[in-house]
C-alpha cells in the first residue's frame, strides 16, 4: 500500500469513531440493530410452559417491534416468521412450514402464530 491508501483508510477510520461518538446510546443501538435487521442472524426461538419447551421456532431473520398503525409508538408485541417445529426436534423437517408469529410483551404467557396446514 502506498502511503495516500494508508492515510485516506486513517482518516476514514477517524470519522467513523468520531460520527459514533457523537451519537447518543440509543442512537449507537438502533444503529446496531439496523445493522442487524439488515444482516439476519438465523435464530431459534422457543417458547416455556414451566421447565418445558412447548413451541420452537426455527431459522428466524429477525424479530420485529411492532408499531402503532398512525405514529411511531411501539405496540406491546414482538412479531416474526420462522419454521415451526413441530415436533421440537431442534430441526427443520420435511412437512414443518415456515410460518408467521408473535407474542405478548406482557406477562400473559401466550403466542399467536400461524397454522401451518
Amino acid at each position: 500500500m502506498n502511503m495516500r491508501t494508508i492515510l485516506n483508510l486513517w482518516l476514514a477510520g477517524f470519522c467513523l469513531i468520531s460520527f459514533l461518538g457523537g451519537c447518543s446510546q440509543e442512537q449507537q443501538n438502533r444503529l446496531g440493530r439496523s445493522i442487524q435487521n439488515w444482516t439476519g442472524t438465523n435464530g431459534i426461538l422457543e417458547i416455556y410452559g414451566g421447565e418445558k419447551v412447548v413451541k420452537r421456532f426455527l431459522s428466524i431473520d429477525k424479530i420485529s417491534t411492532a408499531t402503532a398503525t398512525s405514529g411511531s409508538e411501539a405496540r406491546a408485541y414482538r412479531f416474526g416468521y420462522g419454521i415451526l417445529d413441530e415436533n421440537l426436534n431442534g430441526k427443520a423437517d420435511e412437512g414443518e412450514k415456515k410460518v408467521y408469529f408473535e407474542f405478548s410483551d406482557f406477562s400473559t404467557p401466550y403466542i399467536f402464530y400461524e397454522s401451518p396446514r
